[in-house]
């Protein structure tokens, strides 16, 4: 049972989503023991709109500027301590340059999760669970998120994490 008296506020999170020519755009990121790769993205703050916190964070931590194009999915992910609703959109680049597989980017707001120096991978969408992505998140991005745009409940038993 989670104590009330002990928790914060829900925090919002917002994900970019940007998949070109095969691949995903991951950053380097403590997120769980088993995975250290996440999608980019981070906390909304006070004021901001959706759209102006992903195109924050990627610029923050990749150099990217993006344009956001759809919602994927709304998910809980609650624990004792924490409830963060998590929302991730696709995006795309605003630029018609062909990213590299890896790049390295100097991130002015680094989170306690990370480095200053971002190290930022296309990761081939066949390799996604050598990044440590559950099977199941691998097959939803396979299939292009199917039921996008929808609430889905549970973070950890949408995705198929612990």
């Amino acid at each position: 049972m989670i104590d009330s008296n002990h928790v914060q506020r829900p925090i919002v999170r917002a994900a970019a989503v940007l998949i070109e020519n095969g691949r995903i755009l991951l950053v380097k990121q403590e997120v769980t023991t088993t995975r250290h790769w996440s999608l980019p993205g981070g906390k909304l703050d006070i004021g901001e709109t959706l759209e102006r916190c992903l195109k924050r964070e990627m610029k923050e931590e990749t150099g990217l500027d993006v344009k956001v194009k759809e919602l994927v999915y709304v998910t809980d992910r609650i624990n004792a301590q924490i409830h963060v609703v998590h929302m991730s959109f696709l995006v795309e680049k605003t630029d018609n340059g062909v990213l590299p597989a890896a790049w390295q980017h100097v991130d002015p707001s680094p989170s306690y999760s990370s480095d200053s120096i971002r190290e930022i991978r296309m990761v081939p969408l066949t390799e996604l669970e050598k990044y440590g992505y559950s099977p199941k998140w691998c097959q939803l991005v396979k299939d292009n998120f199917p039921e996008r745009g929808s609430y889905k409940g549970n973070y950890f038993t949408f995705y198929g994490e612990q």
